[in-house]
């Protein structure tokens, strides 16, 4: 046991000052990681956030207005009363969950304005932990590729929204445009597919009132 113990001892008297030197490497690790986190990364997201809401605010006005559309959407973009638009969120923010949602906006407005090459630009940089968020996201770059006759990538765009999410709000819409393309592609086998999943899954969904119609045209 005594030479055991003097083993162990030795060992450690050997081995201490790697150890100690480990140790302050990872509490000056841990500290700068603190330090930077507090005093520029959340200062960061705080100033990106207040930054966010003028952008967001024109969106959602476009979004509910019957007029000046066009007009709402590119403040919403480029920003207006001294205050940043998306486009200068991204820029200026970039890695911050503003800059994130700052990606998705300018996809949206980018897709009303028919920019549908800058909408799926913007889209594919978009990421989130909500999975129907993500469906929007990806079904609107199906949307836009459809949109300049990108049929096929337009089909594994909504692929792709489907197998994020199913939900009965927004997987029959996606279902119905997946069904067309597909038979604009001359896939009436997968369109069968889709259509007949709204009336077997989605029945009490608005899609599936005609869909014995759409069936009929794939078969």
């Amino acid at each position: 046991l005594d030479t055991s113990a003097n083993k162990s001892e030795l060992i450690i008297s050997k081995y201490q000052n790697y150890l100690l030197y480990s140790i302050t490497i990872l509490i000056l690790l841990f500290a700068l990681y603190f330090t930077y986190d507090r005093y520029v990364v959340q200062p960061k997201i705080d100033e990106s956030n207040a930054e966010l809401f003028t952008a967001q605010k024109y969106f959602d006005m476009a979004l509910n207005s019957s007029n000046d559309k066009d007009s709402l959407y590119n403040l919403s973009l480029n920003g207006a009363d001294g205050k940043f638009g998306f486009l200068d969120i991204i820029e200026n923010y970039n890695g911050t969950p503003a800059a994130n949602i700052a990606y998705y906006s300018s996809g949206m407005a980018y897709y009303h304005l028919k920019k549908y090459d800058l909408a799926i630009e913007y889209l594919n940089e978009f990421s989130s932990k909500d999975d129907v968020l993500n469906s929007l996201s990806l079904s609107t770059i199906g949307d836009s590729f459809e949109q300049i006759n990108q049929f096929d990538d337009a089909l594994s765009f909504y692929e792709k929204a489907l197998n994020v999410s199913s939900n009965s709000f927004t997987s029959p819409i996606i279902l119905l445009k997946a069904g067309d393309v597909s038979l604009k592609i001359g896939n009436n086998k997968k369109a069968l597919k889709f259509f007949n999943s709204i009336k077997t899954d989605y029945p009490k969904s608005s899609e599936a009132d005609l869909i014995d119609i759409k069936i009929e045209q794939a078969k």
